[in-house]
């Protein structure tokens, strides 16, 4: 049975998951999208999701509010701290995103993203093929809502699981 309906998400409307280190926003899912899951992601002072690379998934990003220091590019090489120093071959620098800046990663791309001011910042984020991001936002946020400093054993297993290769480490304030 084909449908006729689309899917209308109202401001402010959708599933959140909310931890102190992260608020998301689930706007559309797999079950309502073969291509990919949409989400609002706040990212609060201080968050940093840590460099790492998927085999097989593709994002978008889209700075809303706020800014943000992105990384999208394969570094000459992959130290295991501070991605921000990063540098390509042909140059390319970790940026400062701003509302309107459209961040496309492909599968095997290098990634990050981080919050270094003192204010939120909000992005509209994709991922495909769904549903695993959700899935993973889901398990990630459990992990990040249990206190204390962040379980990097158990996001670091969480992440394989999840076709995500950590290469620095998620912090959060």
């Amino acid at each position: 049975m084909t449908t006729t309906e689309g899917l209308l998400v109202p401001p402010g409307h959708g599933r959140v998951v909310a931890t102190a280190a992260q608020r998301v926003t689930f706007k559309v899912t797999g079950t309502h999208s073969r291509t990919a899951s949409t989400f609002e992601v706040e990212v609060p002072p201080g968050f940093d999701v840590g460099a790492h690379v998927h085999t097989r998934s593709e994002e978008l990003f889209y700075v809303l509010d706020g800014e943000l220091d992105v990384l999208a590019f394969e570094p000459r090489v992959r130290t295991p701290d501070n991605w921000q120093k990063w540098e390509s071959s042909s140059g390319t620098r970790v940026v400062r995103a701003t509302p309107g800046t459209v961040i496309v990663v492909p599968p095997g791309c290098p990634h990050a993203f981080a919050n270094p001011t003192d204010t939120p910042a909000r992005m509209f984020f994709q991922a495909a093929p769904p549903p695993d991001h959700e899935r993973y936002f889901e398990e990630l946020l459990e992990i990040l809502d249990a206190g204390g400093p962040p379980d990097h054993k158990a996001i670091e297993e969480l992440r394989r699981r999840y076709d995500i290769e950590q290469l620095t480490p998620l912090k959060h304030r």
